[in-house]
Order: C-alpha cells, then sequence, then structure tokens
C-alpha cells in the first residue's frame, strides 16, 4: 500500500516488496543504531524535516502518544532527520519520546537519499514512512507532500495488514 508521489525534486522513494537499504546511524545518546542488526523483528523507519518544527512535533508526539499500537504488535520505531546528535537529544528530552531519534546529519542526509526521501535543494528530508518486515523487505511506505502531516489512521491499518 503506498499513498502520495515524492516530491518532485525527490528521486523516487523505496517502494514496497524492495529491500530496505542498511544503514548505521547514531542515536541521541551517540551510540550506533544499525538496521541490520534489528532483523527478526518489523521496523517502522519515519523520516521527518527538522525537529522541534510545528508539523515534526505534532507527528512524533502523536506517534509517542499512541506507541502502545506499534509495540503491541512488536514494531520497533525508528525516527530519522538531518538535525545533529545534540539537537535531537534536546528534542527528545523535552518532548518524552520514548523511540529512538537517529541523526543522518553527516554525511549529510545519506539515508535519507538512500530511501529516496531527501530534497537535496533545502537539504533535510521529507516526510516519508517505512515499514520493513522481519527479512529487511519494505511493506509499506507512505510520502506526504510538503506541510502536511501523515496520518495515524493509515499507520494503524499498514500496523493491521502484518
Amino acid at each position: 500500500m503506498t499513498s502520495l508521489a515524492p516530491a518532485a525534486d525527490a528521486a523516487p522513494a523505496i517502494g514496497p516488496g524492495r529491500p530496505a537499504p542498511d544503514f548505521t546511524l547514531p542515536d541521541t545518546h551517540g551510540t550506533p543504531v544499525h538496521l541490520a542488526d534489528l532483523r527478526g523483528q518489523t521496523t517502522l523507519v519515519v523520516f521527518y524535516p527538522f525537529a522541534f518544527s510545528g508539523i515534526c512535533t505534532s507527528e512524533l508526539c502523536e506517534l509517542r502518544d499512541n506507541i502502545e499500537d506499534f509495540e503491541t504488535v512488536g514494531v520497533r520505531l525508528l525516527a530519522v532527520s538531518t538535525d545533529p546528535v545534540f539537537t535531537l537529544k534536546a528534542w527528545q528530552q523535552a518532548e518524552g519520546f520514548g523511540f529512538d531519534l537517529l541523526s543522518d546529519f553527516w554525511p549529510h542526509g545519506a539515508v535519507a537519499r538512500s530511501f529516496g526521501v531527501f530534497d537535496d535543494e533545502s537539504g533535510h528530508a521529507l516526510r516519508g514512512s517505512f515499514l520493513i518486515d522481519a527479512d529487511g523487505i519494505v511493506r509499506w511506505r507512505v510520502l506526504s507532500p510538503r506541510g502536511q502531516s501523515r496520518d495515524l489512521e493509515g499507520y494503524r491499518q499498514a500496523l493491521a495488514e502484518i
């Protein structure tokens, strides 16, 4: 299931049925999180433009407030932006996020680019979410246009299908 096309200036996003690009990114403590190490469990990778911005804060707070929807079905949530680790740590502390915030700061946007959700012109990740199964295959994705948040109900529908 896919909704919305990527921005015109973005490379095509990785679609369902394709292997997810592997990556290693630091969390808010600087600890590397390696996607391949999460094989054996379903993972939701949520790219967003900027910490502390209005829509991004609203979206991630909604995920935080509904984290049991993901945990109940064994889904690990990883939220990724091009912000530096220290910014993400301050934002995680301010908002009480109980899931991993990962920094795709350097090489700047490399992971977002590998998923097809990096905007070279503005230098940040676009809003794209990828549900990756235990074998590392993308099973669902959603891409939202600039200025539009993702719908929690879309996540719930995708979770119901796994």
